[in-house]
């Protein structure tokens, strides 16, 4: 009988074992390479209280990541900020000696990452997308065709604003090269130049592994999801520019990069990093365990 209940408890314990992590495991989202977050349009590090990325660094670090939140122009070129982000990138890597990151870019910071990997991929480990405006944003088209001029200085006094505030007064801002950037056409000669991760079909993947670096990415598809959020409904105003599923300021087919994880959370682009201060979607997944389970994916995957 004793012989049986050992037997047992040892059969127990190996499926325990053998099972995998719970996404609140110590160890869970402890990549080889630190993990590199990078804001999109208007973005910070943190305003105060509140963080761009809200709660999500501090959730991958109990898991065990190593987390750095980047400080690019809230508003400038993809070329700027990449170049901006390449100097971080780089003192990164020589304070941890790892080599190399992992960059996780939302919106403008999908493109921006996405230049980082493509003029020094032996600097990147992966690129994830969240929501990137890697083939435009017919919101930025539009911005741009309104009222020539009086949008890019909105864009850019906001910028301004923003960056003084969360103590980043140092970077360069430019609306227009912004908007330009992120515009149907602006994206298209980017990626012209960078096209690493792209997929060639209007809504399919791209290559998983271009010259060493991983490509992922992941989106929503809805604009209104919390009527407390009073976010809400300035992106179900600007998702009906798409005629198309989208997040508010992205189409979900133009999202994607590399390996697509999914298009249609049931967030829109302020949801995707846990905005406005955590007023999300109650019936889906929570943005900060997607990041979680992206910070496990690359664990996974040795990176």
């Amino acid at each position: 009988m004793k012989n049986r209940f050992w037997k047992c408890m040892a059969a127990v314990l190996i499926a325990v074992i053998a099972a995998p992590a719970p996404s609140w495991a110590l160890g869970y989202t402890q990549t080889k390479y630190p993990i590199v977050l990078v804001h999109g349009l208007l973005g910070f590090d943190s305003l105060g209280p509140v963080e761009y990325f809200y709660g999500i660094p501090s959730a991958l670090r109990s898991g065990g990541a190593a987390v750095y939140i980047t400080n690019v122009s809230a508003a400038n070129s993809t070329e700027v900020r990449g170049e901006q982000l390449l100097t971080q990138v780089k003192q990164i890597i020589a304070a941890t000696g790892k080599g190399k990151v992992n960059l996780i870019g939302h919106s403008h910071g999908g493109p921006t990452s996405r230049y980082v990997a493509s003029v020094r991929p032996d600097l990147i480990a992966s690129v994830s997308s969240v929501a990137g405006v890697n083939k435009g944003s017919k919101v930025a088209d539009i911005a741009l065709g309104l009222a020539p001029g009086v949008s890019s200085t909105l864009v850019n006094a906001v910028a301004s604003l923003i960056s003084f505030l969360s103590g980043n007064a140092g970077n360069a801002q430019d609306g227009h090269a912004a908007l330009v950037s992120l515009s149907t056409a602006g994206t298209a000669l980017f990626n012209s130049k960078h096209p690493e991760g792209l997929p060639t079909s209007a809504c399919g993947e791209g290559a998983y592994v271009v010259n060493g670096v991983s490509y992922f990415s992941w989106s929503g598809g809805q604009t209104w999801t919390n009527a407390f959020d009073i976010a809400d409904p300035f992106m179900l105003a600007t998702g009906l520019a798409f005629g198309e599923k989208n997040d508010g300021l992205v189409a979900s087919c133009k999202s994607h990069l590399g390996r697509t994880i999914r298009d249609d959370y049931g967030m829109n682009h302020l949801d995707e990093v846990n905005q406005l201060v955590g007023i999300v979607n109650l019936f889906e997944t929570s943005p900060v365990t997607v990041f979680r389970q992206q910070a496990n994916r690359l664990q996974s995957l040795g990176l």
